[in-house]
């Protein structure tokens, strides 16, 4: 009940439907989140696209310049002589088909999943368990690399990839409130760019229609980018 009146109280302060600037909103964000403990940023964009087609598709990467404050695990799957290098890097675990075949009977206790060109023939072995998981390495975003150690390091820095669902709607995260203002000023400035560089070439009118930002629990709040140019 308590969460209910917060949010409420909030949604009235704000306004539902009132949009403001990128630090105007991410500043009542982080006066209206009441929980106890360390709340994650997220923001949510619905874009102009149609998911159907091929060419509309929004899918990429972003190093976040102040990271998102969460323990990425990542796994390496690779032949012996990176096993070594990958854990030095910050993998938790590295190896090659006994790991598969470890993700083949179900295991998926990691957040990212990186593998070396070669071992992608092996690691389809691993495919029905890893594919509706969203782990599947993919050259397109950069983990299916022969450069295993410098990716693994992206990833634990807090390197993000997203991606349009069905509803052509792209929800992440930009970081933790503990970061103060400054910090995910920068990280929000830096996803809206990547964004708006993600744009997909068959997209017509307007691209991002609606931005939204809000912490674990707290109300939604609206970002205005004056986006009508792009129409």
């Amino acid at each position: 009940m308590n969460k209910s009146k917060h949010l409420r109280a909030a949604y009235e302060a704000i306004g539902a439907e009132t949009t403001y600037a990128p630090l105007e909103a991410l500043k009542l964000m982080l006066k209206h989140s009441k929980v106890k403990f360390d709340a994650t940023a997220e923001i949510h964009f619905t874009l102009g696209i149609d998911p159907r087609h091929a060419d509309q598709q929004v899918r990429s990467t972003i190093s976040l310049p102040n990271g998102t404050g969460k323990t990425v695990r990542v796994v390496a799957v690779c032949s012996d002589d990176k096993i070594k290098a990958g854990k030095a890097a910050g993998a938790t675990e590295a190896g090659g088909e006994e790991l598969v075949e470890k993700m083949s009977k179900g295991w998926t206790d990691f957040d990212a999943l990186v593998a070396t060109p070669d071992m992608m023939r092996i690691l389809a072995k691993a495919a029905r368990t890893l594919g509706p998981k969203g782990l599947m390495p993919n050259p397109k975003t950069g983990t299916v690399t022969p450069e295993i150690e410098k990716v693994i390091k992206e990833l634990v820095g807090g390197r993000i990839e997203f991606r349009n669902d069905k509803h052509g709607i792209v929800h992440t995260i930009f970081g933790k409130l503990s970061f103060g203002e400054d910090k995910l000023i920068t990280n929000l400035e830096a996803i809206i760019k990547a964004l708006q560089d993600a744009k997909p070439s068959g997209q017509k009118g307007i691209y991002i229609k609606k931005l939204t930002i809000n912490s674990t629990m707290g109300p939604g709040i609206k970002i205005n980018l004056n986006t009508d140019e792009d129409a």
